[in-house]
């Protein structure tokens, strides 16, 4: 029960930060199930791919609701969108082969490096300069496979790195926040399918998981991060964004520093 809670928790969390600091919850799911499933003794063979994997069967859902809104509102390039996905999902089935294979202490040392990286763009609000437009068509397909690989090594939904690249071809930031969260709905279809296929038949993962996907921890995940995130982009209007920016980035800092720390 205890376990359930500190899941539903997690849910609220992670709904919070992405309404309030307009990132992915998965920046916040895959350090907190980690730190669940050692609770629970899951084998540290597994337990790293399990958080990644139900982080992004965890956004499919919350990434139909963000797209459906986005969608309404006319913000979604949608041409764009057809450019990338095909790209995304290739590079999205070599994440999951990648973290599939790799010893749990190097992928949280992965995921530590990475945390690092966003904290400090957060930090000092770093993003590209508008230079150009959308590259030619293979070139577009290429950065959708690296967006795509990525995300799925770090079971986010590639916000924090489709926005920049968008932002760098010239797309306006609304613009550019909504097809990034169109492309999130790709990384975690094909993200959550092929972490099930992956570690389909793997002796030591729980009760109740589907792969490389735990049911319990994605459920309540599902029923606390959509209305937690409406609230959060409700809070986010009244709440001065640097400093929230700010806050969130220690917060990575910390994620990250501790991750590395115990990967070395």
């Amino acid at each position: 029960m205890t376990v359930i809670l500190i899941y539903l928790a997690v849910g609220a969390l992670a709904g919070l930060s992405a309404g309030l600091f307009g990132v992915g919850g998965g920046l916040v799911i895959v350090p907190a199930l980690i730190y669940c499933f050692e609770l629970q003794a899951v084998s540290p063979l597994v337990a790293v791919q399990l958080a990644v994997g139900t982080s992004l069967a965890s956004i499919v859902f919350t990434s139909i609701s963000s797209v459906r809104a986005h969608h309404r509102h006319g913000n979604v390039d949608w041409s764009t969108w057809w450019l990338l996905a095909p790209g995304i999902a290739v590079g999205v089935l070599g994440g999951v082969a990648l973290a599939a294979t790799l010893p749990g202490e190097r992928l949280k040392l992965v995921f530590g490096v990475f945390a690092l990286l966003i904290a400090l763009q957060m930090a000092l609000g770093l993003m590209p300069s508008a230079g150009r437009g959308l590259p030619a068509r293979p070139q577009t397909l290429m950065a959708g496979g690296v967006i795509g690989f990525f995300s799925a090594l770090f079971g986010i939904g590639g916000g924090s790195l489709t926005v920049p690249f968008l932002s760098w071809c010239n797309v306006r930031m609304q613009r550019a926040v909504a097809t990034s969260a169109a492309c999130g709905l790709p990384i975690a279809v094909v993200g959550a399918v092929t972490n099930i296929y992956a570690g389909f038949g793997r002796v030591e993962l729980p009760q109740w998981s589907s792969g490389f996907v735990y049911w319990p921890a994605l459920l309540a995940i599902i029923v606390c991060s959509t209305p937690c995130a409406k609230l959060g982009a409700n809070l986010a209007q009244c709440l001065p964004a640097g400093r929230l920016k700010q806050c969130f980035a220690l917060f990575l800092f910390a994620v990250g520093s501790h991750f590395i720390y115990g990967a070395l």
